[in-house]
């Protein structure tokens, strides 16, 4: 996967998380590959940072948790974007 293959589909999931009321940017840096960062407005302490990559033994590109776990396919990118809203929902007791 190339790096404007990887940016084309994170760019695609910012949509969507617009659309769910979230804000969220690629960040590219000089040492890795680019990444999303994801952050609840309501919430500011509720973060994530989404990357794009195959998965292991494939040439089929994922979207991952930051913590290494599969999210979701990138050609449903608004399926990701559910399962992020999800998560980064504030809680209260």
């Amino acid at each position: 996967m190339t790096g404007d293959e990887r940016i084309d589909h994170l760019e695609g999931l910012v949509q969507e998380l617009a659309d769910r009321g979230l804000l969220a940017r690629v960040v590219r840096t000089r040492s890795g590959p680019a990444f999303l960062r994801v952050v609840n407005p309501d919430a500011a302490s509720l973060t994530e940072n989404v990357t794009c990559a195959p998965a292991p033994g494939s040439r089929e590109p994922y979207f991952w948790w930051s913590w290494g776990e599969r999210l979701h396919r990138v050609d449903d990118p608004g399926t990701a974007a559910r399962k992020l809203a999800r998560v980064l929902e504030p809680h209260t007791p």
